[in-house]
């Protein structure tokens, strides 16, 4: 069966299913491709992403800040109340981190005293500390229902998502794409490339070079609180160095290693000497004895050489649309990058808000690598 269409989205993660809605919602007919058996597996299901538009990348921040709005008052059709929810971050600074204090500070912390620390998190450690900071304007993310909320919106706009559809090659034809796929081939004049650390793998299926694109591993897990206190209040807290970070998560504690490991796109696992490690600097900043991990889980982040991302039409392959690369950050900013996707594939330019908050369109695109 030959399904047709104007644009294909090849990804169901956070980046796929939200260009394809906001696409779909200005009036094009638009199939979502999902290797998997679910949409958003991979990177998107492993998540523990935050709202943080403090941050060094300019780019990243514009992106974040212009998310803002979508994900503190999403429309009543989407959520019924705000995606986002208070955490508020605690950086540890010691020394020798003297240029990393000073570039956080740069960046929008706050330099705040023990005290405060203390009152916002019990059993952090002070000693030693040359440094502690403060980031207030960081938030939650409700993972789960951003991404889910973008599929309703896509299939009530006429969308359809394919699940098990993994691209097996495509051609262009007669000026359109033919995808060929494990449930069939799809036809459309235009390709919206969000697959992830898969990305590349699937632009040279398609005759289509790729940008250099590297997934790096992170490894996360879950451990629990020290008895007889609630954590769920509790800010993030990471050292200057970001060396690992914690925060709480359904009433217990989420550690990761902070790593970026290069690997090559597979469905990944956590690195239980990375977890050890990171277990090791946990009880050297906090007052708390772990005494065993109750679950572990990695995922991929994808970044592009220069760690921005990776937007726009190819300008070697007619019809083909890059959105990728997000480098860790894709959840926070896609709502602005899913609406720079769908003006940009409509022909369109940046949305005026979004080039207000320094986003250009020459910097996000595909052809810095051509």
């Amino acid at each position: 069966m030959t399904r047709t269409a104007d644009i294909i989205v090849i990804g169901g993660g956070m980046a796929g299913a939200s260009a394809a809605a906001e696409i779909a919602g200005a009036g094009a007919t638009v199939l979502l491709l999902e290797m998997e058996s679910q949409p958003g597996y991979h990177a998107t299901g492993r998540s523990a992403a935050m709202y943080e538009p403090v941050d060094a990348s300019a780019v990243v921040s514009g992106l974040t800040r212009a998310s803002g709005d979508f994900l503190r008052s999403p429309p009543a059709d989407f959520a019924q109340a705000s995606l986002l929810s208070p955490r508020g971050v605690l950086m540890m600074g010691y020394p020798g981190d003297e240029a990393l204090i000073s570039a956080a500070k740069a960046a929008g912390f706050d330099e705040v005293d023990a005290a405060f620390a203390r009152a916002r998190l019990p059993i952090v450690k002070t000693d030693g500390a040359i440094a502690v900071l403060w980031d207030g304007l960081a938030q939650d993310i409700d993972v789960d229902a951003l991404h889910t909320g973008r599929l309703r919106a896509l299939r009530r706009a006429g969308g359809t998502v394919l699940v098990d559809a993994a691209v097996q090659g495509a051609r262009r034809v007669d000026g359109a794409w033919r995808v060929e796929t494990r449930v069939g081939d799809c036809v459309a004049p235009v390709i919206v490339l969000a697959a992830g650390a898969w990305s590349d793998l699937v632009a040279r299926s398609c005759g289509v070079r790729p940008v250099g694109l590297q997934p790096k591993r992170r490894s996360a897990a879950i451990l629990a609180g020290p008895a007889g206190m609630a954590v769920q209040g509790w800010p993030e807290i990471l050292p200057a160095d970001v060396s690992f970070y914690c925060k709480p998560m359904g009433g217990k504690l989420m550690l990761s290693p902070a790593e970026e490991d290069p690997m090559e796109p597979h469905d990944a696992w956590a690195d239980d000497l990375r977890l050890a490690e990171a277990v090791e600097r946990l009880e050297a900043t906090l007052d708390i004895s772990v005494q065993r991990l109750e679950r572990t889980w990695g995922g991929l982040r994808t970044f592009a050489p220069d760690g921005l991302p990776v937007v726009g039409f190819d300008p070697e392959a007619e019809g083909f649309f890059w959105l990728a690369g997000q480098g860790g950050y894709g959840i926070q900013t896609s709502p602005a990058l899913s609406r720079v996707a769908a003006a940009l594939v409509a022909g369109g330019g940046i949305p005026d808000d979004i080039a207000a908050e320094g986003i250009d369109a020459q910097a996000i695109s595909p052809s810095r690598f051509r």
